[in-house]
């Protein structure tokens, strides 16, 4: 569970390393999880990349280290808070994901993450 002015590392290779979270996008909701769309504030970055520091985008969570109740009754956490950046047509920015994706993803609509990740959980 992540809330406003929280930090995420970013597990694709678009160039930036840490971002803050400044909003989650839905109806009123306090709280962000997998699958999750935020609005997010690059706060790190690689030294050559295209982002720039303190540029916003548009990002999807795919690990979180609160437990998630699974829907056969197991529970699943993660070592780290994690997101993907996505671009103004709400495509995947990057070419590479890195690091474990949460299967929620799969019910939620978002195939392409699945099929880019090489580790699902």
């Amino acid at each position: 569970m992540l809330q406003q002015e929280s930090t995420l590392k970013v597990a694709d290779n678009t160039g930036a390393k840490i971002v803050l979270l400044i909003r989650i996008l839905g109806s009123n909701k306090k709280y962000a999880s997998i699958g999750d769309n935020i609005i997010v504030t690059v706060k790190k970055v690689f030294i050559k990349s295209s982002i720039k520091k303190g540029e916003k985008y548009r990002a999807i969570i795919v690990r979180v280290k609160k437990k998630i109740l699974r829907l056969d009754g197991t529970f699943i956490s993660f070592d780290d808070n994690a997101c993907i950046l996505l671009d103004e047509n709400k495509e995947i920015k990057g070419t590479r994901i890195f690091g474990p994706v949460a299967k929620e993803l799969r019910y939620k609509g978002y195939m392409k993450i699945i099929s880019l990740s090489n580790y699902v959980i």
